[in-house]
């Protein structure tokens, strides 16, 4: 599936952590409302400033972060890198994907998910009831290996595609 017209898809660097964090949150509120408790979501707003510092910190030091672009707004973004789980025999960790609701549908998740983890092994982590995200992850091959664990947004269940 092509990318979106209008869209481009690039690298992210430090300039960008205000406008990610602000996507991020944004993607939250549209994709979690009524999934995740509330008040995680109310203390996402609260802490906005330490999420832009915690964004600066992580693209200065070098992470694989995607953005897509288009009007000079962000409309989604990608972020993978090395495992932080042990138990799970892949190279790669899909940290997160979120697309603006405006753009759910139109190839750009798709789009984010070839470009930044292609054709390789990788594990992600999903909220369980996200049943949007778990059937995305399941059309690129992902499946569930049973692994769970308890977050403050909820159970999330682990997704593998090897």
């Amino acid at each position: 599936m092509p990318i979106p017209a209008g869209v481009d898809l690039r690298r992210a660097d430090a300039a960008d952590a205000e406008r990610l964090a602000h996507l991020q949150l944004d993607c939250w509120d549209e994709a979690y409302t009524g999934l995740v408790p509330q008040p995680v979501l109310d203390e996402s707003r609260r802490t906005v400033d330490q999420r832009i510092e915690t964004w600066r910190r992580r693209l200065a030091d070098g992470a694989e972060v995607l953005v897509a672009e288009s009007d000079e707004a962000l409309a989604g973004f990608a972020n993978v890198g090395a495992p932080r789980d042990a138990d799970v025999d892949v190279d790669l960790e899909l940290y997160a994907i979120y697309v603006r609701a405006a753009w759910w549908g139109t190839g750009l998740g798709h789009a984010l998910f070839t470009a930044a983890v292609g054709d390789r092994p990788a594990y992600l982590w999903v909220v369980e009831g996200n049943a949007r995200a778990t059937a995305f992850y399941e059309r690129q091959g992902f499946r569930l290996d049973g692994a769970t664990k308890e977050e403050p947004e909820g159970l999330h269940l682990r997704m593998v595609w090897e």
